[in-house]
């Protein structure tokens, strides 16, 4: 047992596997997923970045989707290969705290930033004679920024805060990778309490955005079920289709994570769902963004 937090040099990770084999299985599978990311990613950065065509709002803000699912993926996956690899679980006291301020960085600035994709799909769709004045290229490089910076400040937030709490339960930590919760629950007695509230003014943030895109999204389908020509439905409803396949991903997938009771809670399945809302997204996403779009796959 540690008496402190100040004694405490490094944590130790959950590992996926016990066995020489199913650590190396776990290797190979995690680098496969990375360099699909790494790929996706990039092909759609380097495309978006490129092709003048795609020089819009909606594609600007495609591609800093693209980055910040480049730095969720690139916070977690390397380090777990690693561990995997050279069969340890021990992360440095630093890159522990590394690890949560980038995820909280990446994660919320991508809500933000989903959050004001929304915003442009309703004004393509229910205001397009304002779209130009509404969506100009400051005002997108304004909101990217916007969350971008959101997202930063709320990490120095959490992460402050988290590293502040006293710890004196030892250091493993129930993950692949330094969670504010698994955190917190080396913790002593009622020092978490003070993140907690932290937290609690994330959810509220954070269930903020969420009504913002359910209502975005009942003014789009208003708005789509009143145009005439099925074709022009077809249109509408494809250009918004993969932005809310994505917003329902993460939302529903972070939501069980957090939110499920704890009498299901264990630690594999801690481990399976946070593979599914951490590590699966950023190389799915572009995949979402490019299927159903002609633009896209013409540029490439």
């Amino acid at each position: 047992q540690m008496s402190n937090s100040s004694s405490i040099t490094e944590f130790l990770l959950l590992a996926f596997a016990d066995t020489r084999e199913l650590q190396l299985l776990h290797f190979w599978l995690f680098l496969g997923i990375y360099l699909a990311a790494l790929l996706a990613n990039g092909l759609i950065i380097t495309t978006i970045a490129c092709d003048h065509r795609l020089h819009t709002p909606m594609y600007f803000f495609l591609l800093n989707l693209s980055l910040l699912d480049l730095g969720t993926i690139s916070t977690t996956v390397p380090k777990a290969m690693a561990n995997s690899l050279w069969d340890t679980r021990a992360i440095s006291y630093a890159g522990c705290a590394a690890q949560v301020f980038l995820l909280v960085f990446f994660i919320s600035a991508e809500y933000f930033l989903l959050t004001v994709m929304a915003y442009d799909r309703y004004i393509a769709i229910c205001k397009p004679l304002h779209y130009g004045t509404l969506l100009g290229s400051r005002a997108c490089v304004h909101m990217a920024a916007a969350a971008w910076g959101s997202g930063f400040l709320y990490a120095v937030l959490h992460t402050a805060n988290t590293f502040s709490v006293p710890l004196c339960q030892g250091n493993a930590v129930d993950q692949f990778f330094c969670e504010i919760p698994q955190i917190l629950k080396l913790a002593c007695s009622d020092a978490y309490l003070r993140e907690a509230t932290v937290l609690v003014v994330g959810v509220c943030f954070g269930f903020g955005c969420f009504v913002f895109i359910v209502l975005s999204y009942g003014q789009i389908f208003r708005a789509v079920l009143r145009v005439p020509s099925e074709q022009g439905q077809h249109k509408a409803f494809s250009t918004c289709l993969p932005h809310l396949t994505v917003v329902s991903l993460s939302v529903s997938t972070a939501m069980f994570a957090y939110l499920k009771p704890p009498s299901i809670s264990s630690p594999s399945l801690d481990l399976l769902v946070a593979v599914l809302y951490l590590v699966v997204p950023p190389a799915l996403n572009p995949l979402i963004y490019s299927m159903r779009n002609h633009e896209i796959k013409d540029a490439l």
